[in-house]
């Protein structure tokens, strides 16, 4: 259940993040409203799923999504550079998601 609370946190910060971009520093409604209940609730997941995961792990995961699922998006939406040193880096951090999962013992 903490893995799936704490994915559930990572894509919550996906859309925290994504959402920061279109609120225009909270001047734009709607996108500041998408911003305040996507973050609250991605810190009340997170909270959620270390009840039951080591915080470190749960901490390393849920920013590691954040910035895999930031930066994906912004290569396709925002048109950010894909070049093969980003690409790579990205990949590393998922390596690094993956390897924190499978070293996690319940």
């Amino acid at each position: 259940m903490g893995w799936l609370l704490l994915f559930a946190a990572g894509c919550s910060e996906i859309v925290f993040a994504i959402s920061l971009k279109y609120n225009d520093g909270f001047s734009k409604l709607w996108p500041s409203v998408v911003t305040g209940v996507s973050g609250a609730g991605s810190f009340y997941l997170l909270m959620l799923a270390i009840r039951t995961l080591p915080l470190g792990t749960a901490y390393a995961v849920w920013t590691g999504m954040g910035a895999v699922g930031v930066a994906i998006i912004g290569i396709f939406l925002f048109k950010e550079s894909a070049d093969w040193f980003r690409l790579a880096s990205i990949l590393l951090i998922i390596v690094g998601i993956v390897g924190l999962k499978l070293t996690h013992v319940e």
